[in-house]
């Protein structure tokens, strides 16, 4: 420890420096979890280090690697990927004077307090003292320590009620069919629960049900959901869930343990994964005449071959290469006649802000009721007069609903309208109740408006919807595409142009 003071002093980097050994139970208990013997157990003597930044930390960790020589296998990076409850620090066991092994715990003060105080924590750690812990942390701390002696007297039912809300913004708290509580990040899916249950149960997922009915694997979960797991009989992720404009995986630890999968696989499966993956996002973007090997370089692989392993692999994403491939998509796109337009608005007054929804009307603000940004407003077209913008809320509006429904306009406030394009999209599935709705429910969740829709049954019980929507650039085309990828029933999405509308 004092070796690890002086070092800190020489470089310059206020730290404390604090040492602790491992409770006797907690070895047992680590031996019978990893299955290990005595001598795997390299934490019985540790060391923490708390610094002021993450830039300290990786000094920290190459003068401490530099000084002893670090025990292979036993390096942890949980500040590049931090564990699935949110845990970040840097792991090393070294070994140190005296040739014994020692594990070195390096963080920032931030990391540490949330780890000592957190939901995330060991229950404030081991021997450690909780008198410096603040009041948001040490609340979240009783009351789901209240939540859990609850547990056996007021039932599952009255938990997820006291889980829906009470629950802290920073983690979500969801059930398995057993009635067990898992915590996750927000905005995770079922996917990432679970891997967050176990690596196989992740890799072996093939669908889910959430409160018992069937959901897509791309669902957002919220507290006091259930969550049910439905597994195959063997290991296939999809490469597809590593995308993320597919919204499958939300955590780097799930998107880490797909991509270590992928990497475990055949040179030449990954090489036919990738060439297939970024043939079919090219076909369905109207992506043509580019020159992969020029990509390759841009990211260090050896030609075409090895941008296709890598984009199989999981190493480098799709979407990393369509914004490689910025300038050959310029020249590629040509022949593609993309027709934009700027979105009506109104001004208010000489402000930054824009009123929506009223077309080219003349717009004027409502004495009664003077609406201002970021009030909810609807507009009534007058006689000669354009539009009258009213607060939602006024009386005024309310009366004139009532006699003349047909001539109140949802508005809404925003900024400067920008450039759109029109890209005219075919989807083709094989037809059912609600298909249109999904397709267009898909559209409106990603904030696009469409411009014109047509749909169309052809032979086999197969129907084409030809959608114009309104995209700001290539990222927003590749995502809706993902998306309508993802409906159920659907066989093919791409991009199409006005000669090779049917």
């Amino acid at each position: 420890m004092s070796t690890l003071k002086g070092e800190l002093a020489r470089v310059g980097i206020e730290g404390d420096v604090s040492g602790r050994a491992k409770h006797i139970y907690s070895i047992w208990r680590k031996m019978q979890r990893k299955d290990i013997s005595f001598s795997k157990i390299y934490d019985i003597r540790a060391v923490r280090v708390l610094v002021p930044t993450v830039a300290d930390c990786y000094t920290l960790l190459g003068i401490v690697h530099s000084m002893w020589r670090n025990i292979p296998d036993e390096f942890d990076d949980y500040i590049a990927v931090p564990k699935e409850n949110g845990y970040r620090s840097l792991h090393t066991a070294v070994i140190g004077p005296r040739n014994r092994i020692v594990e070195i715990q390096i963080r920032t003060y931030d990391m540490h307090e949330e780890a000592e105080f957190g939901i995330c924590a060991h229950w404030q750690y081991k021997g450690s003292d909780s008198t410096a812990a603040n009041q948001s942390y040490e609340s979240k701390i009783a009351w789901l320590r209240q939540v859990l002696e609850w547990h056996d007297e007021i039932g599952s039912e009255d938990v997820k009620d006291l889980f829906k809300h009470e629950g802290s913004p920073d983690r979500i708290y969801v059930f398995t069919p057993e009635g067990h509580v898992v915590d996750l990040p927000p905005n995770s899916t079922p996917l990432d629960f679970a891997y967050r249950i176990h690596t196989q149960v992740g890799h072996r997922c093939r669908g889910c049900k959430i409160n018992g009915r069937i959901a897509p694997l791309t669902s957002i979960l919220h507290t006091a959901d259930q969550v049910e797991v439905i597994t195959g009989r063997h290991e296939s992720p999809s490469r597809d869930w590593l995308s993320a404009s597919s919204g499958y995986l939300h955590t780097p630890r799930a998107r880490a343990k797909v991509q270590q999968w992928f990497k475990k696989q055949d040179q030449d499966k990954n090489i036919a994964a990738g060439k297939s993956m970024l043939d079919r996002d090219f076909r369905q973007l109207g992506v043509k005449n580019i020159n992969l090997d020029t990509l390759a370089e841009k990211f260090n692989k050896k030609g075409t071959a090895g941008l296709y392993a890598a984009v199989g692999a999981g190493d480098i994403q799709v979407e990393q290469v369509l914004r490689a491939a910025r300038g050959q998509l310029a020249r590629a796109a040509d022949p593609v006649s993309l027709i934009t337009r700027r979105p009506h608005a109104a001004r208010y007054g000489t402000s930054r802000f824009y009123i929506y929804g009223v077309g080219d009307l003349l717009t004027r603000i409502a004495r009664c009721c003077n609406p201002v940004p970021g009030d909810e407003i609807s507009g009534f077209v007058t006689s000669g007069r354009g539009v009258t913008i009213h607060r939602d809320d006024c009386g005024s509006l309310l009366r004139l609903k009532t006699q003349h429904p047909e001539r109140v306009l949802q508005a809404s406030w925003g900024g400067e309208p920008t450039d759109v394009c029109f890209v005219p999209i075919r989807v083709r599935a094989y037809d059912r109740s609600g298909l249109l709705r999904d397709v267009t429910s898909t559209i409106d969740r990603l904030e696009l408006s469409i411009s014109s829709i047509n749909s169309g049954q052809n032979r086999h019980g197969k129907v084409d919807i030809v959608v114009g929507v309104e995209v700001r650039g290539i990222e927003d085309l590749r995502m809706l595409i993902t998306r309508l990828r993802n409906i159920p029933n659907v066989i093919d999405v791409e991009r199409i142009f006005e000669d090779a509308r049917a």
